[in-house]
Formats: structure tokens, C-alpha cells, sequence
């Protein structure tokens, strides 16, 4: 018995920063889509996240800038420095710069809890892809089918969209990273900055998200860490940690040896090749991808979520335009929007990609003189791109007709 198909204009593939965020910015644009999560409740994973001036301007665009800041502080600026040596502080200027450190949950919770009742299917893995005429049928492993007019593939790094595209598998960066996040029941004293410190190979960061809690993170080549991948034992990645920042003052080394077994992960480093952004496809016959699964990057710019929540805005403009005219039918309308998507957002995913993977080698390596010129010219080597890479605006929700 052939299983019954499902009618969904939209279907948005992965319940995660991306997806929601896409699927509220077409809900503000009275557009319904479906958001298919293959994991049985609200993904958890990963502990914060830092979003800067381009990711709230995203925020405010989909009506929860505000709420979201209500859980945060604001960065007032950078420390940065050399493990081993004193450090030097950069402040930014006040203006239209904005960064915060915000509990990915906060987000993930504040994201589903302003969708209409029922707009995420959990438990919905995807098995197959495939053309019915203008149409995609998306086929789930719980034997449910479903055909759309549009597929947005906000499926993460290993995107079966992606796969359906024709893209290529990311790239391994060579390099991993260790994350943790600390609460410090009697509040944690620090001054509302992003810490930075290099040497030795590795780049340690951190930065407050509240009163009491600290989201933290070490990136490394990934050769320097010998562990079982089936293992993935948080107190031999603590030690690790200890041990590569072993020079760096008291209250730097508190911030990881605090932090519980429980809250402590470990991710290698993938990002997708900056040509194929440029010239594969990333858009095609009513289907594209969106966030990690369209850019996936190194986490040197702090710019993975924020980019993925530009994309969402920009994606839900392009349709909600197409879909406003009058003539076509509406899967010529989504496809035309989609395909309009791709051009606004191909150059800027492009830059990123290759803009994070830059700053993360002259960030971490050992290299002499590399060394040499960071020390020198610290603000360079940290401030600078991260200002000038969140200063982008990816526009409101408003439409216009063309």
C-alpha cells in the first residue's frame, strides 16, 4: 500500500538556529512552512553562542531582538592578549556596534516558543529526495511522505540538501575545537569583554552571558590532541585544555578548571570550499540551502549563527517578494524568490568562509614571525575583522513590489 503524501508548500529541513529563524521570518510575512527536526525534541547541543551587530540586526527584522537581550549582556569590549604575557585591552567605541554572548537554548527556545502550534515536526529524519514534476517529495524514515513547492535545506554541516544539490562535503579545517560553559553560583566578577589569548598553537576565548555564567572555547590543530573518537572522555579535553594554557594568569585558567565534566565538548573544525559557494550549486529547481549547510566555516569570527539568522531574514524577503506578484504560479514565484536568494547571498557566504579560515591560521599558528607581528599588532589580528565582518545589515521584512 502506497503511503498517503502530505501537502506542504514549504517544507524548511532542520530545526536548529537556521531553520527556525527561517521558518518565523516567513510566519511574520504570513507564509506557513513546515520545519521537519529528525531529533525528537529541541536540538541542545553546544552550550552559546556570540552574535554581533549584524546577527541582532537580523533579530530585530523577525521580533525578538529585544527578548533576546533581556537575557544578556552587552560586550563592551575586547582583552586580548599572548599566553604567557601581559595582556593589552581594546575597547570599542560606542555607536552602532553590537556583540553579545547568548545560551544557544535561550535562542532555540525563544525561536520555537513564537511559531505557531505545530510548525515543527520532530522526530522527521529524511531518507530520500526526489522530483515529482515541479514538485520535491521528501521522504521521512518513519515512512511518511511529503511534496512541496520549496525545500530549504537549514540541515547543518552535513546537509543531506546539500547532497541533493550537487555540493561538495565540507572540508576538514585540520583543526578542532574544545567549548565549555561555567556558572559561578556567587556571580563570576569579570568585566563584560571578549577575552582572547593566543600562543603555542591554540586560541583561547572567552566571555560572559550573564551574571553568573561563562561560555568559553579553545581551538587547536588538531594533531596536538591524541584521544579515542569513540571515547570523548570531557576530562582528558579539560586536562588538554589546562595544559596548552598552562601560562596563562589564575583567573584564565579558573574559568576552564571550574567547568563540569558535563558541559564540556569537542568538535573537529569543517568549513565548505569558498568555490564552491561561488560556483556550485546552492540554489536549484526550488531547492537551496540555508546557514551551516549552505556555509559552514571555522568559528574564527564568531559568525556561523549570526550569518545562518542573516540568511533566514533574506530568504524570507526573497520569497514573501516573489510571492506577492501577480501571473505565475506559486512554485514559479518560490523558485524565482530562491533563485534571488542565491545571488544576494553567494558573495557574502563566500567572504565569510574565507575571511574565518584567514584569520583563524594568523590567529593560531606558531610561526615565528607570524608570532611576532601578532604580538605587535594585536587589535590587527583580533578586533578588526570581527568589527568589520559583523558590520553588515541584511535589511527588514518589508516588502516591495517590483
Amino acid at each position: 500500500m502506497e503511503p498517503a503524501i502530505h501537502e506542504q508548500d514549504i517544507l524548511v529541513v532542520g530545526g536548529g538556529i537556521a531553520g527556525l529563524t527561517t521558518a518565523l521570518g516567513l510566519h511574520r510575512l504570513g507564509i506557513q512552512s513546515l520545519v521537519l527536526e529528525s531529533s525528537d525534541e529541541l536540538r541542545s547541543t553546544g552550550f552559546a553562542l556570540t552574535m554581533w551587530t549584524n546577527a541582532w540586526t537580523a533579530l530585530d527584522a523577525v521580533g525578538i531582538g529585544d527578548a533576546m537581550r533581556a537575557k544578556s549582556l552587552p560586550i563592551q569590549g575586547f582583552q586580548v592578549g599572548c599566553l604567557g604575557s601581559s595582556s593589552s585591552e581594546t575597547d570599542f567605541k560606542l555607536g552602532k556596534f553590537e556583540s553579545r554572548c547568548v545560551r544557544r537554548t535561550d535562542l532555540l527556545e525563544l525561536l520555537e516558543r513564537e511559531l505557531p502550534q505545530e510548525s515543527v515536526r520532530y522526530s522527521s529524519k529524511i531518507v530520500n529526495i526526489e522530483e515529482s514534476g515541479n514538485f520535491k517529495l521528501v521522504h521521512l524514515a518513519d515512512g511518511s511522505v511529503y511534496r512541496a513547492k520549496a525545500l530549504l535545506g537549514c540541515d547543518g554541516v552535513n546537509s543531506m540538501v546539500a547532497k541533493w544539490l550537487g555540493l561538495k562535503n565540507p572540508i576538514s579545517a585540520g583543526r578542532a575545537a574544545i567549548r565549555g560553559y561555567v556558572i559561578y553560583p556567587e556571580g563570576h566578577g569579570f568585566e563584560s569583554k571578549l577575552y582572547a589569548y593566543f600562543g603555542g598553537g591554540v586560541r583561547l576565548g572567552f566571555a560572559p552571558c550573564d551574571d553568573k555564567g561563562i561560555y568559553w572555547f579553545c581551538t587547536f590543530t588538531a594533531s596536538l590532541f591524541e584521544y579515542d573518537e569513540r571515547e570523548r572522555d570531557p576530562m582528558k579535553m579539560k586536562q588538554f585544555v589546562m595544559s596548552k594554557i598552562g601560562s596563562a594568569k589564575n583567573h584564565v585558567l579558573d574559568v576552564v578548571e571550574r567547568t563540569k565534566l558535563d558541559s564540556v565538548s569537542l568538535a573537529h573544525l569543517k568549513f565548505r570550499s569558498p568555490w564552491d559557494i561561488l560556483f556550485g550549486n546552492i540554489v536549484k529547481k526550488g531547492v537551496c540551502v540555508v546557514g551551516d549547510a549552505l556555509h559552514p566555516m571555522t568559528p574564527d569570527l564568531g559568525q556561523g549563527a549570526c550569518s545562518a539568522i542573516e540568511d533566514s531574514v533574506v530568504l524570507a524577503r526573497c520569497l514573501g517578494e516573489a510571492l506577492s506578484q501577480v501571473g505565475d504560479e506559486d512554485y514559479v514565484k518560490m523558485e524565482k524568490g530562491l533563485y534571488r536568494f542565491g545571488k544576494e547571498r553567494r558573495w557574502r557566504s563566500f567572504s565569510l568562509v574565507s575571511t574565518a579560515y584567514v584569520v583563524g591560521i594568523l590567529q593560531e599558528t606558531d610561526n615565528i614571525f607570524v608570532s611576532f607581528f601578532r604580538k605587535m599588532f594585536l587589535s590587527k589580528f583580533t578586533v578588526e575583522p570581527f568589527v568589520r565582518m559583523a558590520d553588515f545589515d541584511c535589511g527588514n521584512l518589508l516588502l516591495t513590489s517590483t
